[in-house]
């Protein structure tokens, strides 16, 4: 696994041993990061779910502000402290250990709101509109966030949440990439036919 573009490009990653951490493979990656272009450029991104911290390294990569890098695996964790360092990362990131389902309170204390998020989470578990409710509560994103989900196809990913729009969906075989776009000015969780 490595960088794909920017001005890491090239940099090898250390990855996780074992199944528990399922990275994002380097095609997709570079497919994502085609569709998001220069928007990246400038942001304060959020990768949950970190596993390796590919996500967020490669947004650094490309023109990233900062990132934080959020995950509950220790072991996970430290390899993405490693491959912070091995990018020469460490000025622009923070690596925290929270369950992004449960709360992250924790990414409070960077006194940052982020507009660009990178989810990744286990399959079949069904964690991603608990860590959206999170980030709503914990008021964590930015006005104009943008929230990329890797997903099993045909889950739902935001349904019943006003706070968000499905502004685009991208299926590579048996995954999924949904782009969620915060609404200005929803700010609170409910339900979209109240």
């Amino acid at each position: 696994m490595r960088i794909i573009g920017g001005r890491m490009r090239g940099r090898r990653l250390l990855s996780l041993r074992g199944l528990n951490t399922r990275p994002t493979t380097d095609r997709r990656r570079e497919s994502l990061f085609n569709i998001l272009g220069e928007s990246v450029r400038e942001t304060v991104a959020l990768d949950l779910y970190a596993g390796t911290g590919a996500l967020g390294l490669e947004a650094l990569s490309r023109g990233a502000a900062f990132a934080a890098f959020v995950e509950i695996d220790r072991r996970a964790l430290e390899v993405i402290r490693k491959n912070i360092d091995r990018c020469g990362a460490a000025g622009q990131a923070a690596a925290i250990r929270c369950n992004a389902a449960a709360n992250l309170g924790p990414l409070k204390g960077l006194g940052r709101r982020f507009n660009l998020v990178f989810m990744d989470p286990p399959y079949g578990r069904t964690l991603v509109r608990p860590a959206l409710e999170n980030l709503l509560r914990a008021d964590l994103l930015a006005e104009t966030a943008r929230v990329v989900v890797e997903h099993e196809a045909g889950d739902p990913v935001a349904e019943g949440m006003s706070a968000f729009t499905l502004t685009d969906r991208r299926k590579y075989g048996k995954t999924e990439i949904s782009f969620l776009d915060r609404r200005r000015g929803e700010s609170c969780i409910r339900p979209e036919n109240e």
